[in-house]
Formats: structure tokens, C-alpha cells, sequence
């Protein structure tokens, strides 16, 4: 087993992976970048380091850097989390050619998946059923006007190196084909593009996976993730309602299928679409831990992180497929700090207020506490709300509950927006697809998601910011030198 492990990463899965080091006895070692110097990363971790200024691109992303303090400190192994360098097949090679694990699958599994075309060629070879479309770039605009004619529209246009709801398009009719073309590739340097068969009102199906180095594979049932705003998962849950025992038999085996396809070792995810009749298409397949695994935690009581560690370190899997069965129901909310009034635009400021929830079947994993700061240069979320229950009834119960509870204030949340999806009738009966946003909840902005005393907000503000400055003051005066481990003198701090 590995002695220490280098996060690469930060906010809550950074805290999430130093909660299963801890657990394994492994020294857990943070980097941190000027914005996050206070970050509660930095502060939960055996060991931190700085890693460079704000901006992502030298702190986050700096491979070389990296590289560097993970081999200056030791560390045997490299934890990715999810987002920045997760899915970088170049980075995970840099990685192992320095002589360090990287707790992920291989970089040619990562390479041959995160490029779409390739993967869906994969698929199509090893009968996972594939969206009707291009299995190979387009080469031009008349090719691209031809193929759309035969699959029929309306069609999605996709870049290739494209991911996380970028660089997709929908397209109607034919004379809106060539700016969506040119839209699908500005965020990516790479000018691949295929097209698929845009499925109407479909619902976004997940299936978690893990595999060792040994051959073993197995599956932990499948999650629902249609709830979404510009294509990105705000609320997972796990079962799916939709997901009958047939249909589960059917798409579990397909994702294993995927697996297989690409030898693929350590934690992943394959995702599909599924339309009303429940026949169900490879979308694509995340190399990583999904930000929504706490879900199948919950259901399944497996540890996923753990199980990565364990794998990275040549163990083979520690349960069977005979041995997971489904327990209850979970849910999970991702908490962002975004005005939701005014189209998701991202919010900033410091955590003046942070009241976490608690009892039976809630769990919390968040990247913030009082007084942190929530900057420009990352992503909005602040923490992920997640409650399990006997039945969905239940699960949605208690999340509905735990949201109450839940106080943030220094930032406008999209907590408010939660409670409201928490009570429509195609969410209840669960009827609602991946258009669910727009076509519901969209038509009623702005200004109708106030939460209640959204009036006295800017005063409440004002007057706790007052108060929690002194306090920040007096933190100040007893806080320590930081070691090299970043330890404060809890007692006083306290």
C-alpha cells in the first residue's frame, strides 16, 4: 500500500480523498494555489503545498509542477479527483514515467475513450448499442449536410475532444448546420466533429463500474442524472425510477461490455441515454470518479475512493458482483454559488453563514467552511448535499429536510432552486427527461426563485459581515506559523 499520496486537486473531492488516506493510514499531501491558501483542503490534509498563483492553468494544470513536489515529498501516488487533470492521458503517462502510480486507469484507456469517435468505433465493435451517427470525423460541410439528411434530423453536433456539455450543438434543419459546426469547435483545438441522432426527451443513465489489474469487473447499479442545466448534472440520484430490472440487467452488462473494450482498470463511469421505450445508447465514458459517487456509496456501502487506492496499489477488487445488492434510495444535490435569477451566473464572495445539516441518512461533502473565500477562478460548487433513505419517498424526504436546513450566506446558492424541483409532479413520478430545466423551470425566471426574506438579504449581509470580521480579526492574532504541514493550534483556534 502506498505511503503517501499527492492530491492533485482541491475544494471537496480533495477532502473526500483525505478522508479515505486517513482511513487507509496513508499520508494525504494537498497543493493549494494562492486563492486557496485558506482553503479547507489545505487545512484537512497530513501535509500542503503551494503550487502556484490562482489561475488554474499555473497551479492545477501546471504538470510540471506537479511532478516536481510529488517527487520532492515523496509521494508514491498521484490522486486526480475529477476535472482538471483527471482525464489528461499525457499527464497520467508523465505521471508513471516519473516512477509514481496515478490512481486512475491507463493512459491509453483515457486517450482511447476521451477521444468520441474512437470510443464510439469501440462501442459499435463490441455491441454496445451506439446513437445512430458518424463513427469517424467529418471531412467536410457537404458530408456533414449528406449524413444528416440520412440519419434525419434533428441531429447534435459534437467535437470530438469535446466534453461536459461543450462543444455540442443542436441542429433542426439544414441551413443551421454550418454555424453550428464552427460553435462546436471553438473551445477545443482540436477541428474533429461527428454527428449523432439527437434522441428527443431522452433521460441521462449512468452505470459506475470497477475494475482491477487482475481481469475482475463489476458494476454498482446505475444512476439517474437527467436533472441538468446546460448539460451539466445538478441533482443525481441512484436507483433510477425509470430503470426497470430488465432494462438494469441489459445496461449494466452493456457497461461492462464498454469496460472490456478498453481494458480498462480502476473506477468508471459509462454513460447513456435512454428514450421512452427504454432502449438505451452509449453517450460516452468518464476515466474518473464522477463527482455524483456518493449515491452509489450510499446504496451499495462500498467506499469508492478506497476501492481506487487499493486497486492503484495492484489489490484485486474486495467484493464481488454477487455480493452488491441495491440498498434503499439516495439522492444528491450539488450546491453552487450561482444566482439562479440570473441564468446560473456564478456568485463570489466569502462564507460569512454556514449552518450544515444534519440527521439520519445525511451526509455532506463540501469544500468550504466559515470564512471561506469562493473566488472566479474555479468552479461555483461549494459542497454536495446528499441523503439516503429506505425508499425514494423517504430519500426525497430527507433531502427536502436537510435543504431547510442548510444555511449559506456571503454567496447567492441554487439551494432554493432544489426545493422547488423537490416538489413538481414529473420529478415526484419521475416522468422528467433531460430537458427537464428548460422546459420547466427556465420559462419562469427571472426574479420568481427569490428565498423567502430575499428582501432583508443585502442587511443580513451587512451586518454578519460586520460581526464575522472582528471575529476573522481575533482568528488572526491566535492563529500559529504554519508548519510545512500546515497544522494550527486547535485548542486556541477553537
Amino acid at each position: 500500500m502506498f505511503k503517501k499520496i499527492l492530491i492533485a486537486n482541491r475544494g471537496e473531492i480533495a477532502v473526500r480523498i483525505v478522508k479515505a488516506c486517513r482511513e487507509l493510514k496513508i499520508t494525504s499531501a494537498a497543493i493549494y494555489s494562492e486563492a486557496d491558501k485558506n482553503s479547507l483542503h489545505v487545512r484537512a490534509a497530513d501535509e500542503a503545498y503551494l503550487i502556484g498563483p490562482s489561475p488554474a492553468s499555473e497551479s492545477y494544470l501546471n504538470v510540471d509542477k506537479i511532478l516536481t513536489t510529488a517527487k520532492e515529498i515523496g509521494a508514491d501516488a498521484v490522486h486526480p479527483g475529477y476535472g482538471f487533470l483527471s482525464e489528461n492521458g499525457d499527464f497520467i503517462q508523465k505521471v508513471e514515467d516519473a516512477g509514481i502510480a496515478f490512481i486512475g486507469p491507463s493512459p491509453e484507456a483515457v486517450h482511447l475513450m476521451g477521444e468520441k469517435t474512437s470510443a464510439r468505433k469501440l462501442m459499435a465493435e463490441n455491441n454496445v448499442p451506439i446513437v445512430p451517427g458518424t463513427t469517424k470525423p467529418l471531412e467536410s460541410a457537404e458530408e456533414a449536410l449528406k449524413l444528416a439528411e440520412d440519419i434525419g434530423y434533428p441531429i447534435m453536433l459534437k467535437a470530438s475532444a469535446g466534453g461536459g456539455g461543450k462543444g455540442m450543438r443542436r441542429v433542426y434543419k439544414p441551413d443551421e448546420l454550418p454555424g453550428a459546426q464552427n460553435e462546436s469547435l471553438k473551445a477545443f483545438s482540436s477541428d474533429e466533429v461527428y454527428i449523432e441522432k439527437y434522441i428527443e426527451d431522452p433521460k441521462h443513465i449512468e452505470v459506475q463500474i470497477l475494475a482491477d489489474k487482475h481481469g475482475n469487473y463489476i458494476h454498482l447499479f446505475e444512476r439517474e442524472c437527467s436533472v441538468q442545466r446546460r448539460h451539466q448534472k445538478v441533482i443525481e440520484e441512484s436507483p433510477s425510477i425509470a430503470v426497470d430490472d430488465k432494462t438494469r440487467q441489459a445496461i449494466t452488462t452493456a457497461a461492462i461490455d464498454a469496460a472490456k473494450a478498453c481494458n480498462y482498470y480502476n473506477a468508471g463511469t459509462i454513460e447513456f441515454l435512454m428514450d421512452k421505450h427504454k432502449n438505451f445508447y452509449f453517450l460516452e465514458m468518464n476515466t474518473r470518479l464522477q463527482v455524483e459517487h456518493p449515491v452509489t456509496e450510499m446504496i451499495t456501502g462500498v467506499d469508492l475512493v478506497k476501492e481506487q487506492i487499493k486497486i492503484a496499489a495492484g489489490e484485486k477488487l474486495s467484493i464481488k458482483q454477487e455480493d452488491l445488492k441495491i440498498n434503499g434510495h439516495a439522492i444528491e444535490c450539488r450546491v453552487y454559488a450561482e444566482d439562479v435569477d440570473n441564468n446560473f451566473a456564478p456568485s463570489t464572495g466569502k462564507i460569512i453563514m454556514h449552518k450544515l445539516p444534519s440527521g439520519p441518512g445525511i451526509r455532506v461533502d463540501r469544500g468550504i467552511d466559515l470564512l471561506s473565500d469562493v473566488s472566479v477562478y474555479y468552479d461555483p460548487m461549494l459542497a454536495k448535499v446528499v441523503a439516503h433513505g429506505a425508499n425514494r419517498e423517504e430519500a426525497i424526504a430527507r433531502i427536502k429536510r436537510a435543504l431547510g436546513e442548510y444555511k449559506i450566506l456571503g454567496v447567492i446558492t441554487n439551494i432554493h432552486a432544489f426545493r422547488w424541483v423537490l416538489e413538481q409532479k414529473s420529478f415526484l413520478d419521475g416522468t422528467f427527461d433531460i430537458n427537464f430545466v428548460d422546459k420547466e423551470f427556465m420559462p419562469l425566471l427571472p426574479n420568481k426563485w427569490k428565498s423567502v426574506g430575499a428582501e432583508h438579504y443585502e442587511k443580513v449581509v451587512t451586518i454578519l459581515s460586520a460581526i464575522l470580521k472582528a471575529k476573522e480579526n481575533k482568528l488572526k492574532a491566535v492563529k500559529l506559523e504554519c508548519t510545512s504541514k500546515n497544522i494550527w493550534d486547535k485548542q486556541k483556534y477553537e
